[in-house]
């Protein structure tokens, strides 16, 4: 068998397809299976454009003319399936006519593939943000049951360790007369009061430092000292209280429910730590929880009542004036203060 004749064979035993043609007609010389395969037989006289028309007639005759490389990919639909093919055309030298030699390769499963790692990435990117959407959502959600500081240990660790914080100030604010305007008044009104004035409470509560724990009905109950140390927790759960009680004022001005409050103010040790397992809340006890509370009740609407022990701590930025001595359940005498803001505030120029 001669050298031509093996390379003939060779050719038409591999997988890729491969055709020549003369240069000057683009008639067929030679074709392997696979070509006929793909593109169907040439017949006698067919020319390359014949069987292959989406080639760049142009791109063929640079291909003459240069001796440069033509490639492209081409896409046939022999039957319901579109099939996608690397045609790559160069010119034959050495030979004593010009050919050209059109190689052509099924890359149809090798672009199935990267459309379907395209498809997938995609997927992944977009299941990837609404995880990170997910996570943000439940972060927010957490952040309003717990302290940062507090979020961060349980984020890290998956538990939040009680911590005994000695010195702290907490204000608690009861509404007056609140179960007789809820049970007069339609469920979703009290519910959108309550939201709207809980709400400006809120940004009251950060502008100071302090961090709001809960609410429970109508009663609001923030801290100030835990869980980061602030020297200045009496005075910043004064501002707080003094803040609330001119919102009220302000607000009562243009609304048809006027609301009063009592606040109780408190200070001493408290305890926090998250409770529950189910369902996590952040919670906080003690001394001086207690105290505000008890204090609370004492205190005549919209008015402020600390315990005697912050006088000093308050006397520089508010009004305080005695109220003397009041027995108070389960924690015997003690002396008490009323607490009013030290600035005056010029009328049409409130702030919250």
């Amino acid at each position: 068998m001669s050298i031509l004749a093996i390379n003939e064979q060779l050719l038409r035993a591999i997988g890729v397809g491969v055709a020549v043609v003369r240069a000057s007609d683009l008639e067929f010389v030679f074709h392997n299976g696979p070509f006929a395969e793909w593109f169907g037989a040439p017949e006698e006289g067919n020319t390359l454009g014949d069987i292959l028309p989406d080639l760049d007639p142009k791109e063929l005759e640079d291909v003459k003319q240069s001796g440069l490389r033509y490639s492209v990919e081409l896409q046939i639909k022999p039957k319901r399936r579109t099939l996608i093919f690397a045609v790559t055309v160069s010119l034959a030298n050495g030979l004593s006519e010009q050919v050209l030699i059109v190689e052509c390769q099924n890359i149809t499963r090798i672009r199935e593939l990267e459309s379907m790692i395209d498809s997938y990435s995609t997927m992944v990117e977009r299941n990837t943000r609404e995880l990170e959407r997910e996570k943000e959502r439940v972060e927010r959600l957490l952040l309003n049951l717990m302290p940062r500081a507090v979020y961060e240990e349980f984020k890290t660790f998956g538990v939040v360790t009680p911590q005994l914080y000695q010195q702290v100030s907490v204000v608690m604010l009861d509404f007056v007369g609140f179960t007789d305007f809820a049970a007069k008044t339609d469920p979703t009104v009290t519910l959108s009061e309550l939201n709207d004035i809980f709400t400006a409470f809120d940004r009251i509560v950060e502008q100071f430092g302090c961090e709001r724990i809960k609410t429970i009905g109508d009663a609001y109950l923030a801290v100030s000292g835990m869980p980061d140390p602030t020297p200045d927790h009496a005075t910043a759960v004064a501002h707080c209280a003094v803040r609330f009680l001119r919102y009220l004022e302000r607000r009562n001005e243009s609304h048809p429910h006027k609301w009063q409050a009592r606040i109780g103010l408190g200070m001493g040790a408290a305890v926090g730590s998250v409770v529950g397992i189910q369902k996590y809340v952040y919670d906080v006890f003690g001394p001086a929880v207690n105290i505000a509370s008890r204090l609370q009740v004492f205190a005549n609407p919209m008015n402020i009542v600390a315990p005697e022990e912050m006088k000093y701590a308050l006397i520089d930025e508010f009004q305080v004036s005695d109220l003397g001595c009041v027995d108070i359940k389960g924690m015997g005498e003690m002396d008490l203060i009323n607490v009013t803001s030290g600035l005056s505030m010029p009328q049409g120029n409130r702030l919250l």
